[in-house]
C-alpha cells in the first residue's frame, strides 16, 4: 500500500488523487525551473508529501482556520496541507517568486481554491492568521524573531505554531517562554528519512 494511504486512509479519493498528481506536476516544472534538487525529487513523496504531512498528524486545523506557510518554497508543507485540509484558507508566502509560479500552476491544476500565494519576505508581511507553519527556514531563535510581528501580542487570533524540523534543538527551544511540544515523526512514519525528523508545536 501506497505510504500516504498507509498512514493516513481518513483522506477522501479526490484527496488521493490531487496527492497523487503532485509527483508528475512537480517533475515537469522541475525540469523547466530547479524548484526541488534532483536527488530529493527521486524521494519527492516521502520527504516532500508526506515529510509535509506530518503536521496533519499533530495539528487538528479547525474549519475556517487563516494558516500561513512561511518559506514555502516550492509549496511545502502548504500545498499538501491544503489538500488535507480543504475547508482551511492557506497564504504560501516566499521571497522567490519564480517558485510561486510553480505553486500557482499546482493550485490551477488541482483547482486547490483555498491556497494564496504572497510573494514578500515574511518581516514585510502582516496578516491575521489563526496558526503558522513551516519547514526549517532557520533556526529557532531567528525564526522567532522574523515572525515576532506576526505573534500573539500582535495578533490575537494566532494560536500557534508548527515547525518541521531536524536534528537536536532543545537548547534553541530553552529561550523561549512559550508552551512547546515536540513530536518524533519516526513514531508515526516508518522508514528511515524520519529517524531524526520531527514537528515542533508552539502555542501562544
Amino acid at each position: 500500500m501506497d505510504e500516504i494511504r498507509r498512514y493516513f486512509p481518513e483522506f477522501s479519493s479526490k484527496q488521493y488523487e490531487q496527492l497523487d498528481q503532485l509527483t508528475e506536476i512537480y517533475e515537469e516544472w522541475n525540469a523547466k525551473i530547479n524548484v526541488i534538487s534532483r536527488k530529493d525529487m527521486m524521494h519527492f513523496r516521502e520527504r516532500h508529501v508526506l515529510h509535509s504531512l506530518g503536521i496533519q498528524k499533530f495539528a487538528g486545523f479547525e474549519k475556517g482556520s487563516n494558516i500561513l506557510d512561511i518559506g514555502t518554497g516550492g509549496g511545502f508543507p502548504g500545498v499538501p496541507l491544503a489538500i488535507a485540509n480543504p475547508e482551511c484558507n492557506f497564504t504560501l508566502l516566499d521571497s522567490i517568486g519564480k517558485k510561486l509560479k510553480v505553486i500557482e500552476e499546482v493550485k490551477h491544476q488541482l483547482n486547490l481554491k483555498n491556497i494564496t500565494t504572497v510573494h514578500s519576505r515574511v518581516e514585510d508581511h502582516d496578516g491575521q492568521y489563526h496558526y503558522i507553519v513551516s519547514r526549517a527556514v532557520t533556526n529557532m531563535p531567528s525564526f522567532m524573531k522574523l515572525t515576532r510581528h506576526l505573534s500573539m501580542k500582535e495578533n490575537k487570533t494566532l494560536k500557534g505554531l508548527f515547525y518541521l524540523k531536524g536534528g537536536d534543538f532543545n537548547d534553541e527551544l530553552r529561550k523561549f517562554k512559550m508552551k512547546f511540544k515536540i513530536y518524533d515523526l519516526n513514531k508515526s512514519f516508518e522508514t528511515a528519512f524520519f529517524e531524526t525528523k520531527k514537528v515542533i508545536e508552539l502555542r501562544y
